[in-house]
């Protein structure tokens, strides 16, 4: 069937977006690919319409739980019901139940972490696999090396069905992390499709800010004043939960947060009055973004800064998925980037722990894990390395084991220099982003960024739904005929 044909029959569009098409292809014919598509561009689509086309289930290995629900509703509603993810969401009795019948489902969504369930694995290796996807696969090398390493075995999940026809897809890689893509995914001889990470829709702004009461100034106006909807983030959840108090204490309506120390019940019920507009505006933590498939984003703000260029392209870009014009504004104020440099040295094992984790016997790791305070995070990370080094004797082991993870440290404050160098320079800012993931600025949009001339009151909303200098413009002109018609001006000027 030609691709343009089961496009508009099976989905509804009458043409693909950028790069869509040539994944697709390449997939078709028979070659791992890792793709690089823009935010916003429909990279589901990737898989989605190549599985009604090859014969079996297709697997979607997917980092949160609210993405492979959004992504499965989606599906539900245009009518596919051989559609099911593996996750808390089920029962015992259910999940039982889908793991016995998998090869009638055509796709099948699930985390790393349940793909390193044996269960799991032996009964996909009884099925017919169509398409092994990885969504999200920056996350191997973003996430994998310490915060879950879990990703870091899905080659190894993949050599044990049989290495199946595989697509890696993201919106934000560097060089470096396709390279570690390629590499845990034991991709070899893959087609590359890498696109343009840059949205020439989103403005982007960075606002420096004196003091904390500054910034809250400054996010008051923005809040009170750009078209809505929007997503503000911050690095902490306690200061995501004050600021949007302190929104609702402003007159601030429709105010919701988000963030990962929430039941799940509570984040589901925030994603959907957003994505409803029962919500305009969501203080978050980065927990909240993958999975909001929202249109309509008219701004993201950064009340502190990410720890790395990846994470502001992958945040700013959930804003003008529907390709109309958006703001992404950045708050700094001097010192923001510690809150990162002391995330560094908490969400890692400390040398004494590493050192009294391994003295441990192994069947007495998890209470290892109470008696040396081990947050979940630290406890998979040492884990996954002493399985990793299992070979070696106890001082090779806790020596391989800090050497990496001093070496995680290392990447993280070079990404995180990378950003405060981006935020204090005074050239373009797309240039700038651009460069990071090694391209060049080609022609530039018309608002480009604060550094080219940005002004934000062209994103002020109106009632008249003009921004706040069209309508200035609009006066103007207004006032203009009035003083012709008096006479006051001569019509030259």
């Amino acid at each position: 069937m030609e691709l343009e044909l089961l496009l508009r029959k099976q989905f509804g569009y009458s043409s693909f977006r950028t790069g869509q098409k040539e994944v697709i292809t390449s997939l078709l014919e028979g070659k791992d690919t890792l793709a690089m598509l823009p935010t916003g561009t429909g990279k589901s689509l990737c898989y989605q319409l190549p599985a009604y086309i090859l014969d079996g289930t297709c697997i979607i290995i997917s980092p949160l739980l609210s993405l492979m629900q959004d992504q499965m509703e989606q599906m539900k509603m245009r009518g596919e019901k051989r559609v099911i993810a593996l996750n808390s969401f089920l029962s015992f009795e259910e999940k039982k139940r889908a793991l016995s019948r998998l090869g009638q489902f055509r796709f099948v969504f699930m985390s790393p972490e349940m793909l390193s369930n044996q269960r799991v694995l032996h009964e996909l290796s009884k099925i017919r696999l169509s398409l092994f996807v990885v969504d999200e696969a920056h996350c191997i090398s973003q996430w994998g090396h310490d915060f879950r390493p879990d990703y870091l075995k899905i080659g190894e999940a993949r050599e044990l069905l049989n290495r199946p026809l595989t697509l890696a897809l993201t919106a934000t890689a560097t060089e470096e992390v396709r390279t570690d893509i390629t590499k845990y995914l034991h991709l070899q001889d893959a087609n590359q499709w890498i696109f343009s990470v840059d949205r020439a829709n989103i403005a982007m702004s960075v606002q420096h800010c004196e003091s904390y009461k500054e910034k809250l100034d400054s996010l008051l106006e923005i809040v009170k004043n750009v078209q809505k909807p929007g997503i503000i983030y911050f690095s902490s959840k306690k200061a995501a939960e004050e600021t949007a108090y302190w929104l609702e204490q402003e007159g601030i309506k429709k105010v919701g947060v988000y963030h990962g120390g929430m039941e799940q019940d509570e984040r589901i019920l925030i994603q959907q009055q957003f994505l409803f507009n029962e919500l305009e505006i969501i203080c978050a933590t980065s927990a909240f973004g993958m999975g909001i498939n929202k249109n309509d984003i008219r701004f993201v703000v950064h009340f502190h800064p990410p720890g790395q260029m990846e994470s502001y392209l992958q945040e700013i870009g959930r804003a003008g998925r529907d390709g109309k014009r958006s703001l992404a504004i950045l708050l700094y104020a001097d010192g923001d980037e510690r809150i990162h440099e002391r995330l560094m040295e908490t969400e890692l094992p400390t040398d004494k722990q590493i050192e009294a984790f391994l003295a441990y016997e192994p069947n007495l790791k998890k209470e290892a894990a109470a008696v040396l305070q081990l947050t979940d995070v630290q406890y998979r990370y040492l884990l996954h390395y002493e399985e990793l080094y299992k070979d070696f004797s106890f001082e090779k082991k806790w020596e391989y084991i800090q050497r990496d993870k001093n070496e995680q440290i290392r990447k993280k404050r070079r990404k995180l220099s990378q950003m405060v160098q981006w935020i204090h320079s005074t050239s373009c800012r797309r240039e700038g982003v651009l460069l990071y993931f090694h391209e060049k600025i080609g022609s530039k949009p018309e608002r480009c960024c604060d550094c080219c001339g940005l002004n934000i009151l062209d994103y002020y909303e109106s009632t008249a739904g003009q921004s706040r200098q069209e309508e200035m413009n609009d006066w103007e002109a207004i006032l203009q005929k009035l003083l012709l018609m008096e006479g006051k001006i001569d019509e030259k000027e």
